[in-house]
């Protein structure tokens, strides 16, 4: 119904108005448009609708566009039609901010057509009591109350992350325990035999680190995160890039965060791609930190940096699976980093 409640007449009163302004009677017009007088009246009491070829017939009767008259029924019937469903609007709010369907995919939200059990799903699913109180969704004089500095789809892909490692049981961390490992033959020798890696999760478990896995959002762009619960240490890593180099610099460039206890105050967010993993000077400087470390630990830079100059500009297959054997990675690490290093990113990809 229309905002002023007012009645709307059908498209015939004004047909009615423009006769008795024309004196023409009905008869008239139904000779016009060579119908019968039983075939107008419908249309003029509001019984039948004005089709499209209607609207061209009165057009040229009255010497106007069709369109006036196809727009006059499409807003009569507009107008008799009822209200959407309010749910309608809600929905779409919540899948304006948050991929609600690909949550409700991978079992995060279950299917409910009662849109205000999925808004009360949505809310728990954020720890928060109201819908309105999820960062993105909240009502402008709320928003202030926010420092968010990532997107709505990472933000729903961090809590996640926060779910899963809520629920797991970890002894008490330990830094010692933690460098330790990271420096150990146990822990290095992994970075040659990729389907050793399943290991991983239950070596940092010992030292007291949280891994968690948990598949990219969509347009997500995040590679890993680093948290803290409760002085516990959390990574979460989305393995959003399939390939043996991404997993092992994203996981030591999170552990060198945990190592330096960053991430403790606010969540960290890491998209490691282009400038991202590199050193520049425009990235925070605990980002350079973690780069640092990633890159050294995945291959010794300055050795990979002599062979590439060594070799420049024909650096072989044979090159890099000697130099892969040599320093102890598996080749795909070695090639990731000469990817990176030349801007070169059809190299060898085979090997990734």
């Amino acid at each position: 119904m229309n905002n002023l409640n007012m009645e709307m007449p059908a498209p015939g009163f004004f047909i009615k108005e423009e006769l008795e302004a024309r004196e023409w009677s009905q008869t008239d017009l139904a000779y016009i448009l060579d119908i019968s007088v039983q075939q107008l009246n419908p249309i003029l009491s509001g019984k039948r609708a004005i089709s499209s070829d209607m609207a061209k017939a009165l057009g040229k009767a009255f010497d106007v566009a069709p369109e006036f008259f196809s727009n006059l029924q499409a807003n009569y019937d507009l107008y008799k039609s009822g209200d959407a469903d309010p749910s309608i609007e809600r929905r779409a709010k919540m899948q304006e901010h948050y991929p609600i369907r690909e949550m409700i995919k991978r079992g995060w939200l279950q299917d409910i057509k009662d849109v205000s059990l999925l808004e009360m799903q949505l809310s728990r699913f954020f720890q928060k009591s109201d819908v309105n109180d999820i960062p993105y969704m909240a009502h402008a004089a709320k928003k202030a109350n926010y420092d968010l500095d990532i997107s709505s789809i990472q933000y729903a892909w961090l809590y996640r992350v926060h779910q899963i490692a809520a629920e797991l049981s970890v002894p008490k961390y330990s830094r010692k325990s933690l460098e330790k490992l990271v420096l150990s033959p146990e822990f290095t020798s992994l970075r040659i035999d990729a389907n050793e890696i399943r290991t991983i999760p239950d070596m940092l478990s010992s030292c007291g680190v949280r891994l968690i896995f948990v598949e990219a959002l969509p347009k997500a762009k995040i590679d890993g995160a680093c948290f803290w619960i409760k002085n516990q240490p959390v990574i979460g890593m989305s393995l959003r890039h399939d390939r043996i180099d991404n997993f092992w610099f994203v996981l030591r460039h999170e552990l060198e965060h945990v190592l330096r206890g960053h991430g403790k105050e606010k969540e960290i967010i890491d998209d490691l791609e282009g400038e991202n993993s590199s050193d520049s000077e425009s990235l925070p400087l605990e980002e350079r930190q973690a780069n640092a470390a990633a890159s050294e630990f995945c291959t010794p830079s300055s050795e990979l940096r002599d062979l590439i100059a060594r070799k420049h500009p024909y650096l072989s297959e044979k090159d890099v699976l000697g130099f892969s054997r040599r320093v102890g990675v598996h080749p795909g690490i070695v090639v990731g980093q000469v990817q990176h290093i030349r801007k070169d990113y059809s190299f060898l990809r085979k090997h990734l």
